[in-house]
């Protein structure tokens, strides 16, 4: 399944959903289609890519802390990519390892490669001799929704 892009009805970016919940969402009437894909439909709606809510939802969660942090968080705001090499990262490293008091913090930690995660060990990257390409940022809301 696909994701499609939510948009509160002043066009700020509210979250993703499955196609399926889109599809609820256009047959209660909440929202309407605002981007959809050429020539495809489902039923009598174009198979839709974003969809728009017709009343403003209030986001005031959205300026607050930030999101939470999570795996799938960090690897989007690293794009996918390893923070010491730049391949494809597929792992999540610790900058200050678990084993010495490093917590899953969105400054704590950084996507990996699976190769450059074992290479680095229990160690700092200043023991490991790697060094941080990127700097790990705690991402906001708006940020997280363009990936």
């Amino acid at each position: 399944m696909t994701a499609v892009l939510v948009l509160n009805a002043d066009l700020g970016p509210l979250h993703r959903v499955s196609l399926r919940h889109a599809i609820r969402m256009l047959l209660r009437e909440v929202a309407v289609v605002h981007e959809a894909e050429p020539d495809r439909l489902i039923g009598v709606y174009p198979l839709p890519r974003v969809v728009r809510l017709v009343s403003y939802v209030v986001t005031r969660w959205r300026f607050g802390a930030g999101p939470a942090w999570s795996r799938a968080g960090v690897h989007a705001r690293d794009g996918h990519r390893c923070g010491y090499c730049g391949r494809e990262a597929t792992t999540i490293d610790h900058i200050l390892p678990r084993s010495r008091g490093g917590r899953n913090t969105w400054k704590n930690t950084v996507a990996a490669c699976t190769a450059c995660n074992q290479r680095k060990g229990d160690r700092t990257p200043a023991e490991a001799g790697m060094v941080l390409r990127v700097q790990p940022s705690t991402p906001t809301w708006a940020s997280l929704a363009q990936r």
